[in-house]
């Protein structure tokens, strides 16, 4: 066994989780451009441990964002047998339109890195895909969500909710919900 394919220790495992959680967090409200050493330096570590566990500025960004990705898909995965499928579904889409607004910076500062950020998710894509599809049938099953609507159809609204979201001068939020609130039976 290699030093890399070994698990990682408990101390080394909390300072991985408290970089990202400082990185998310720093980049989210302050943006992009925040150094590494101060993503550091306010999660109480030293630089090397931060580069120990990412090499660059953009293996930081990919793990924040399949930690993200993977939070939604063991939220889906939560409700899957929610005994109320409309709202677990309408409430699961509304977390994860906020999530994707969080993302949206990461994935186009990868974008802009000549990574596509479908391909950095890999699988965590493919199980979130698969968990909100399986929250969308039983959703139509139950009679809340027209029986029309695919997953196909739900990602392009969840990017165009995103998308308008960005170019109104409104409530935010508010137009999400009016989209959101389409896709009722």
């Amino acid at each position: 066994m290699t030093e890399t394919e070994r698990p990682l220790r408990a101390d080394a495992r909390r300072n991985r989780a408290r970089v990202l959680e400082v990185a998310q967090q720093v980049f989210e409200t302050e943006g992009l451009a925040v150094p590494v050493d101060e993503v550091a330096k306010r999660a109480g570590v030293g630089i090397g441990t931060v580069y120990r566990h990412f090499p660059t500025k953009e293996a930081l960004l990919e793990a924040i964002l399949i930690s993200r990705v993977e939070g939604l898909v063991a939220d889906a995965q939560a409700l899957a047998d929610a005994p109320e499928p409309g709202p677990a579904f309408f409430g699961f889409v509304v977390r994860m339109v906020r999530n994707v607004v969080g993302n949206k910076a990461l994935g186009e500062a990868l974008a802009s890195s000549g990574r596509d950020p479908v391909e950095v998710l890999g699988s965590a894509h493919t199980e979130l895909r698969a968990a909100q599809d399986h929250l969308l049938a039983r959703a139509q099953e139950a009679g809340a969500v027209r029986a029309d609507v695919t997953g196909a159809d739900l990602k392009a609204i969840i990017v165009g909710i995103i998308a308008a979201e960005r170019h109104i001068d409104g409530e935010p939020g508010r137009l999400g919900s009016i989209m959101i609130e389409s896709l009722r039976a």
